[in-house]
């Protein structure tokens, strides 16, 4: 007899659509099978032949982690490219890396968290090079543009699965996952939720991340906004992947929630459905889980859910049908089952000639030419270049990048454009000498001959656990002292590096070696103060706080006062004086005096200043100022003294306050990847016409800032939305080689919109790209409105005296704002100009149209009352949780009284009562217009906890109250003690 043939299960056959096929699946998982796929690291399902599935493989802005890939730039650069189809194209060579790495590495996801969509709100966040751009809608076409390329363009299967991150309202590492975000509806609506909202709906997305922060007093990893926002605009399932820790946040550093059990339970009903937590150990996290289960804080249904948002990210990436998957290997983990690669050969393309002119295309499409008084272009054949500064032979990485497998530093760049012979080098560190209080110099061992990997070389699933080396002899002290390399990068924190480019480090064991190719890793162990004392300086190690010290064994760091049980191990180290040195600073070379004498011989100086992407300013440390460090500024205050024909390139993550007045040239670029000095040579020197534009604005003083926390854009009068400054370079600023005309706009309102035409004529001498921007600004709005919002943009590339007809197609919804009253969206009737530029602030045509909207409907108090949070002005209050579910409420900021006013509230014919939904302790005081106070409110005695509310009634206290309170006032409520306001309500 012949055996029967197997039948395939449902959930292999690819004739079904993936939602019966999910079912099956689900349908054929245990209990604990099911929990288990809640980690992220699912294990495999051998008996159903289902492979391992991990979430999350880091690619901002090429694979990062897992070893040699195409670094393309920054995101930030990314984003002043603003060139949404480059970036697509960007995306796409991202996701066939990944593929071809996949490949070959199990490890490498196809579950890409990426890319960023927070807006660039404040320049001192520590991340702002993961962002595009303070700007909601040149973020969402951005981060749109990166999800496509990442996705592919099959109709069915996706090249690999963008989950974005992170969401929401997260722009500070100070105290980052304890901090909350107080965010009133309207910036909610128009400002942080537009850039995830139009990206989701753009439907290239697989999903997001939440952000470890608090919004309106409620972690992000709780947010009803998953359910009320996110869920509602896509039919896709979106999978939602906690940040790492973050599940565990919740009980251990924000006390939301008593017990684990409880955490996870609200964390996957509020919507999270992959929890990064305890690394690749998912044993913690399931029994949490299971726990949760048993106790009834969970429900299998609610388990299910969360699960088939997983494997529908799993069934568009063709795992389950290998044969029929265009891209090939969509299976994301080894073992029984996994699918073998059957794409075209270009579907694991890796590190081809197409994605390095693409590295290349990218970076020079990123540099911002920020001012020229006719310096730039150089002439490459007749102009003696120096090239200086601390970042001039650098090509730096950050935390989400991968391995250069080639580099290009502006050093090189030079030399290969310009010829090394037209070319001079001054790097412009201090040289010193480390001598002890016994005589004795620091002295770094020779290495040994065989050259060592790049960091992160080997690849790691989490690079954070990347240990420093110790097979390299230790730094000892002697009579011959080894001259280094020191480089302030601010705030008195320093790198010292050996003579053959090796960084002095501090490894596990606690010895100092010059070993590392680059400062890196989640905590830098590169880094170092000098801290005067005792006529000398300790030298002090960032990363472990602890002082070096010089023992018979070698120089390594060690507590000052060791606790007693050390005490007796440490005698013989304290005898032969190894008690904390006090060094003497000897210094060799001023870094300033090699600049001056470079400068001076040269024709023009280039000066390359910028930050350290892994020192001050990077993920778990905001910057404090905007300022240059005092080095840098030392070292471009030298060469402009010595050669007044200086031109600055700022490379940074981030913007820097440089005053420009002396300077007859300046750029910014991010930190541009592999290509970055190749594109910055044929930048200066004219083979490529810059058309960088800043995503944010350049504030010209720290003074112009808001507080970090602060996140009421409109209130505090925040980006180029509301900025009434002067910026030092507007948002969308970037100057070119040519020169532009813009023709006469027209506007015309149709009945879905609004169409804007007109004419842009290069009337320059090169060919070069004009980014165009198009902005619009109420005339008379009700309400605060933006003094200028982008609505559209378009970057055109233009012959000498070619003209480009330009025309945009305006939906009504560009023009709407939220009215908090009527909770919803409105256009407001009245006039629009439609100012279209080379900038926010560089408009060269502007017209008017004039739209019927919706007219302002004064609020209904009698009928809807007020929700407290639901303020058109706000002074001395916070939004917080109305409860750990849902809803918000306002209380005053700590040790301050409150104010929220409620414009145009129509009280009909009078209203005699008022009543306060309240929590805690103190008053209510209420007033209409500048009247006296009608009302004062206060608890009999404190509720039992914040979230336990009373509510409290009292006549307003008038003669005739009713009637003095008819018609349409303003409302003032005043707010003091430790009190929450949820909710005010009137009758008649």
């Amino acid at each position: 007899m012949t055996a029967p043939t197997p039948t395939t299960p449902p959930f292999r056959d690819p004739r079904l659509p993936f939602a019966k096929r999910i079912d099956d699946l689900l349908s054929r998982l245990s209990l604990k099978e099911r929990i288990g796929a809640l980690h992220q690291f699912t294990p495999a399902v051998e008996r159903l032949g289902i492979a391992a599935f991990r979430t999350g493989q880091e690619a901002l802005h090429g694979v990062a982690w897992m070893g040699p890939a195409t670094v393309f730039p920054q995101a930030v650069g990314l984003g002043a490219t603003w060139n949404p189809e480059l970036v697509r194209r960007v995306g796409e060579a991202v996701s066939r890396e990944a593929r071809a790495m996949r490949a070959r590495d199990e490890r490498v996801g196809l579950n890409v968290w990426a890319p960023t969509v927070n807006l660039l709100r404040h320049p001192l966040w520590g991340r702002n090079e993961e962002g595009y751009s303070e700007d909601p809608r040149l973020t969402s076409a951005i981060a749109t543009a990166y999800t496509r390329g990442l996705r592919g363009d099959h109709p069915v299967y996706w090249r690999t699965a963008p989950v974005l991150k992170h969401w929401l309202a997260h722009n500070n590492e100070t105290a980052r996952d304890t901090a909350s975000s107080s965010v009133r509806p309207r910036v909610l609506h128009e400002y942080d939720l537009r850039a995830f909202r139009d990206t989701v709906e753009a439907g290239a997305v697989a999903g997001v991340m939440p952000a470890y922060n608090l919004v309106n007093g409620r972690p992000n990893h709780v947010s009803p906004y998953l359910r009320e926002h996110l869920r509602t605009w896509t039919e896709e399932e979106l999978l939602v992947c906690s940040d790492a820790g973050a599940p565990s946040n919740l009980v251990d550093s924000e006390h939301y929630f008593d017990t684990h059990e409880e955490a996870v339970a609200a964390s996957l009903r509020a919507g999270v459905d992959s929890f990064t937590d305890h690394g690749t150990d998912s044993s913690v996290i399931v029994g949490r889980l299971e726990e949760a289960l048993r106790q009834g804080l969970l429900t299998e249904a609610e388990i299910d859910d969360a699960v088939r948002r997983q494997l529908s990210v799993r069934f568009r990436l063709g795992e389950f049908d290998p044969g029929a998957d265009p891209y090939g290997g969509g299976g994301n983990g080894g073992g029984s089952g996994a699918p073998q690669a059957e794409g075209g050969a270009d579907e694991h393309a890796f590190d081809t000639p197409e994605h390095r002119a693409l590295a290349q295309e990218a970076a020079e499409q990123a540099v911002v030419l920020l001012k020229n008084d006719g310096l730039l272009p150089l002439a490459p054949a007749h102009t003696r270049v120096a090239v200086v500064g601390l970042l001039a032979d650098e090509c730096k990485l950050d935390w989400y990048s991968g391995t250069l497998i080639h580099r290009s530093t502006p050093l090189e760049g030079l030399y290969e454009r310009f010829g090394a012979e037209r070319v001079e080098f001054a790097e412009g560190v201090d040289r010193v000498l480390l001598k002890t209080s016994a005589g004795a110099f620091l002295h770094v061992p020779p290495a040994p001959d065989t050259p060592e990997a790049a960091r992160g070389a080997e690849g790691a699933l989490d690079p954070a656990l990347l240990a420093g080396r110790t097979d390299l002899a230790p730094l000892t002290a002697g009579p011959e002292g080894t001259e280094l390399a020191l480089v302030d990068w601010g705030e008195g924190v320093l790198t010292l590096r050996a003579p053959d480019g090796r960084y002095l480090s501090v490894a596990e064991d606690g010895y100092l070696r010059a070993s590392a190719d680059q400062p890196g890793g989640w905590v830098v162990q590169e880094t170092f103060r000098l801290e005067p004392h005792g006529g000398g300086h300790l030298l002090r190690h960032v990363g472990t706080g602890l002082p070096v010290q010089v023992a018979a064994d070698g120089v390594k760091v060690a507590p000052e006062n060791p606790p007693a049980g050390e005490s007796a191990a440490a005698g013989a180290d304290a005898a032969a004086g190894a008690a904390p040195e006090v060094f003497e600073l000897i210094v060799t070379e001023h870094g300033e005096e090699a600049v001056a004498r470079a400068a001076a011989r040269a024709d023009v100086v280039v000066v390359v200043a910028g930050n350290d992407p892994h020192i001050n300013g990077r993920e778990t440390e905001d910057r404090t100022t905007l300022r240059l460090p005092a080095q840098q500024e030392l070292l471009l205050g030298a060469a402009r003294a010595a050669n007044p024909s200086t031109v600055l390139v700022l490379v940074s993550a981030y913007p820097y306050a440089v005053d420009p007045t002396d300077l007859p040239a300046m750029l910014w670029t991010a930190h541009g990847g592999q290509a970055a000095g190749t594109a910055l040579a044929r930048v200066l020197a004219g083979d490529v016409s810059p058309a960088g534009r800043l995503p944010q604005t350049w504030y010209a003083d720290d003074t112009d800032l808001p507080g970090l926390l602060d996140y009421d854009v409109i209130g505090s009068r925040q980006t180029y939305l509301y900025f009434g400054g002067t910026p030092l370079f507007p948002f969308g600023h970037g100057l070119s080689y040519a020169a532009f005309a813009y023709g006469e706009s027209t506007a015309r309102a149709e009945e879905q919109g609004v169409r804007v035409s007109f004419t842009v004529t290069n009337t320059g001498a090169v060919t070069a790209d004009e980014v165009v921007q198009l902005y619009t600004r109420a005339v008379d709005p009700s309400v605060p409105r933006p003094l200028r919002e982008l609505v559209a943009h378009r970057r055109l590339t233009l012959a000498p005296g070619e003209t480009a007809a330009v025309a945009f197609e305006l939906p009504l919804s560009a023009f709407a704002f939220r009215d908090v009253a009527a909770g919803r969206w409105r256009v407001e009737p009245g006039r629009y100009e439609l100012l279209a530029g080379a900038s926010s602030a560089d408009i060269r045509q502007w017209t008017t149209v004039t739209l019927d909207g919706e007219p302002t409907a004064p609020r209904a108090v009698l009928e809807h009352g007020l929700d407290a949070a639901d303020f058109d002005e706000q002074s001395g209050t916070e939004i917080v949780d109305r409860t750990k579910e849902s809803g918000d409420a306002v209380t005053p900021m700590a040790g301050q009284e409150g104010e929220l006013v409620f414009r145009h509230c129509d009280f009909g014919n009078g209203a005699r009562e008022v009543t306060v939904e309240v929590s805690g302790e103190g008053t209510v005081e209420l007033s209409l217009d500048d009247g006296p106070v009608l009302a004062k409110l206060s608890p009999s005695a404190p509720t039992s906890g914040p979230y336990d509310y009373v509510t409290l009634g009292v006549p307003l206290a008038s003669t005739g109250a009713s009637v003095a309170t008819a018609g349409v006032h303003e409302v003032r409520l005043r707010l003091r003690g430790v009190l929450r306001l949820a909710r005010v309500g009137f009758s008649g």
